[in-house]
């Protein structure tokens, strides 16, 4: 890192400390109180509203227009067509314009179709507009790069959009907006967009310990709950899970797997994930460094804890290899470290420094922990759906320290 990479590092907390929003349920997709177990709830978006509170062409949603793609564009091949039986396409032009999409928003509007049929019995999702080729919207629609629909319910039962615009939402969609009477708009981020890079994360099926003893899978892992982890002088301790900066039940993504020799541990991360790792066989704990997981090869040894022993153990990487799978998952706990299927990991990703990533987040964990001394509200209770997508707070400094460290300083 260079010479001015912690200085640097320390303005961006500094930043975000004066940007922390307000506590409450608006989208500004603040760190959730200490263990919030109300029922889950959904909330139908109001006439005009739309989630996240920011205009879509912004980073915090589906990110700038990159041009329009005609027919002939190289960039058309990425756009994929859309057959789902499930969904109803108007198709009023008569090209099967739109049916063509971005695969990030054919996976969304997918999902949404399921959540529709399971909410309304008898009920399909149904496309007014996808696509546009003929310039029907404004300059720089999303539209135009297949990253937007607008849609309805098939029986175009107008009392149930607030509600379709809230399963949009839990669908994934990066941003939502209950915009006429008529339709609701929901719109994607571009597949190649740095926010779509920025992530690391773990598959949903990976387990962590929590300090009962017992397994559970990322996907059903709540803020709140108590997790192995591991301290500052390497010993194993239970750590709370704050929230989670980055968590999408859709997203499909490649993976590192790792598997190491006898006792076998398996793990699955993105590449820029950092993990706990030397490059030689190790007999002890020195030498460890986080590294991204991408730079892995079989030989190195990865840190692991057993069940029934104290401490952890290196462990020499058996095979590197690559997996393909739907979801990501990447919980923040305390210690900004955990133990996933037996094997350390921290909470971090893109910036190949635990150190200086844990305090780039040191003000998201204070105002966590100022947060959880207040009384949960009543209000706060309908937030107790997990958001989906990338936390603001990840998003933020990624960008500021895309333009303060440089490229070069973080995963690609």
């Amino acid at each position: 890192m260079p010479w001015h990479g912690p200085l640097a590092l320390s303005l961006l907390c500094l930043a975000c400390c004066l940007l922390l929003p307000g506590r409450g349920c608006g989208p500004g997709r603040g760190p959730p109180g200490r263990r919030r177990q109300a029922r889950r709830h959904l909330v139908p978006l109001r006439y005009k509203q739309f989630v996240p509170n920011v205009p879509e062409q912004t980073l915090a949603a589906s990110g700038r227009a990159e041009g329009r793609l005609g027919r002939r564009a190289e960039r058309f091949r990425d756009l994929v067509p859309n057959y789902n039986p499930d969904i109803i396409f108007k198709d009023e032009e008569n090209t099967g314009a739109d049916r063509l999409m971005s695969q990030r928003c054919k996976d969304r509007v997918n999902a949404l179709a399921i959540a529709v049929m399971n909410m309304w019995p008898g009920v399909k999702l149904r496309v007014t507009e996808g696509w546009d080729e003929d310039g029907h919207h404004l300059p720089d629609s999303l539209h135009y790069e297949g990253r937007a629909l607008d849609i309805t319910t098939s029986d175009r039962d107008r009392e149930k959009y607030g509600l379709l615009a809230r399963l949009a939402v839990e669908a994934g969609f990066d941003w939502v907006y209950y915009e006429s009477k008529a339709h609701i708009h929901v719109s994607v981020k571009a597949e190649n967009s740095l926010a779509s890079r920025a992530g690391g994360c773990f598959p949903g099926h990976a387990t962590v310990t929590l300090r009962s003893g017992q397994r559970k899978g990322l996907s059903e892992l709540r803020p709140g709950d108590w997790v192995l982890a591991v301290d500052r002088s390497g010993q194993v301790v239970p750590s709370e899970v704050l929230l989670f900066l980055d968590r999408d039940l859709h997203r499909r993504v490649s993976f590192v797997a790792i598997e190491t020799e006898s006792p076998g541990h398996r793990l699955l991360l993105t590449d820029s994930h950092l993990v706990f790792a030397a490059q030689a066989p190790a007999n002890g704990t020195d030498g460890f460094v986080p590294v991204f997981a991408r730079r892995l090869r079989a030989g190195d040894s990865v840190l692991a804890h057993h069940a029934g022993r104290r401490g952890l153990q290196p462990v020499r990487v058996l095979r590197v290899s690559r997996e393909e799978g739907v979801g990501v998952f990447a919980p923040l706990t305390s210690r900004g470290t955990l133990l996933v299927n037996g094997v350390l990991a921290s909470c971090y990703a893109v910036l190949e420094s635990h150190h200086w990533a844990h305090r780039a987040f040191a003000p998201l964990r204070l105002f966590h922990a100022l947060l959880s001394l207040l009384p949960p509200s009543g209000e706060a209770k309908n937030c107790s759906a997990l958001e989906t997508g990338m936390h603001w707070y990840s998003r933020l400094l990624y960008q500021l320290a895309w333009r303060v460290l440089g490229q070069d300083s973080l995963h690609a």
